[in-house]
């Protein structure tokens, strides 16, 4: 059983039950490996497509103490997540990523 989440609207997700998943992209700056999405090389994201189409985004980091999270994003944040991570868009955010690119 993989890592479960309730969400906002008491949906539940298992990571394990995604029917995509996308990781973040990094930059080497010489030292660390940076997360392009978060610009820490501390934190991380993760985004997700649910078994039922809708997209969510995992929040980590390596700090001590800290939870990780998930929180649903729109089709428009999850396109430009996926832009941003130099990732290609899925058919079912094609028109998502035309909104959000100018």
């Amino acid at each position: 059983m993989g890592q479960r989440y309730e969400m906002s609207d008491g949906m539940i997700v298992d990571l394990d039950n995604a029917s995509a998943k996308w990781e973040e992209d990094t930059r080497f700056d010489g030292s660390n490996h940076i997360s392009v999405v978060t610009g820490s090389q501390w934190d991380h994201q993760m985004l997700y497509r649910s078994r039922r189409g809708r997209y969510y985004v995992e929040s980590s980091s390596q700090w001590q103490g800290s939870t990780p999270s998930a929180e649903w994003v729109s089709n428009e944040e999850a396109a430009r997540w996926l832009l941003t991570n130099n990732h290609e868009i899925p058919d079912d955010l094609k028109a998502a990523a035309d909104s959000v690119i100018d």
